[in-house]
């Protein structure tokens, strides 16, 4: 599987926060969304919290206990399967809402939503997630093996180019297993100096130090509006 992190960025290298609002942001994330097919990817993978930000409904709602037990097996929707395209959510411990199985937003096509969990989701949440016809993946105890999941997505969906956008902590927990074949970075000319914006990439608490990862440049072109577009390879 080819495995891109396509990411957009401030000259300080924040994923987020006030610099989006700047007019000279503008034409560089335009070009950011337009570079999305440049890569035809046929799923995206997002974190948590880029997920609660514009693709899920919230949080879930309290649930009842439901009587029919689930065990730590995926669920396929067959014709969630059949769209072709793909919107994969990280979430552990299964907390997200929504509405259907399909997304779309932000004036992207139709993406069947399949859930990447780990065994600490509910039996509760299994059956939301049956309910509205949502796929999901086991991939991990506790903690999310990036690898395993990576291998249920090819076999499981038939998917052979992923998109990794966003967040920090996700981003970087598959550069640290190795698993990024190609890092895209389309940088806006603005820097607003937050120091609480979330970074490219950020290792969570919970994961072990790990040595830093070097990337080898491919390509660097100038973008209207004085942005630049970054390619760089694994090394």
């Amino acid at each position: 599987m080819f495995v891109v992190c396509h990411m957009f960025t401030s000259l300080d290298g924040k994923i987020d926060g006030a610099f989006f609002s700047a007019p000279e942001t503008a034409p560089a994330l335009k070009a950011y969304q337009d570079l999305r097919g440049f890569y035809h990817c046929q799923a995206a993978l997002y974190g948590t919290t880029t997920m609660l930000g514009g693709y899920a409904d919230g949080l879930v709602p309290a649930l009842e206990e439901d009587r029919e037990a689930y065990s730590e097996k995926d669920f396929i929707n067959p014709v969630g399967k059949t769209m072709g395209n793909f919107i994969v959510s990280v979430d552990p411990k299964g907390m997200l809402g929504f509405s259907s199985h399909i997304l779309e937003k932000k004036g992207r096509p139709a993406a069947h939503v399949v859930e990447a969990l780990t065994e600490q989701a509910s039996p509760a949440y299994l059956s939301y997630l049956r309910k509205l016809g949502i796929s999901y993946l086991f991939a991990g105890r506790e903690q999310l093996d990036c690898a395993l999941l990576l291998e249920k997505l090819a076999h499981r969906f038939e998917i052979q180019r992923l998109m990794i956008a966003g967040g920090g902590t996700v981003n970087w927990s598959f550069v640290q297993e190795g698993l990024i074949d190609e890092l895209s970075l389309v940088i806006a000319p603005v820097a607003d100096g937050s120091t609480t914006a979330v970074s490219i990439f950020e290792r969570a608490e919970f994961l072990p130090p790990h040595e830093p990862t070097a990337f080898v440049l491919k390509e660097a072109k100038p973008l209207e509006g004085s942005g630049l577009w970054l390619r760089y390879a694994r090394q």
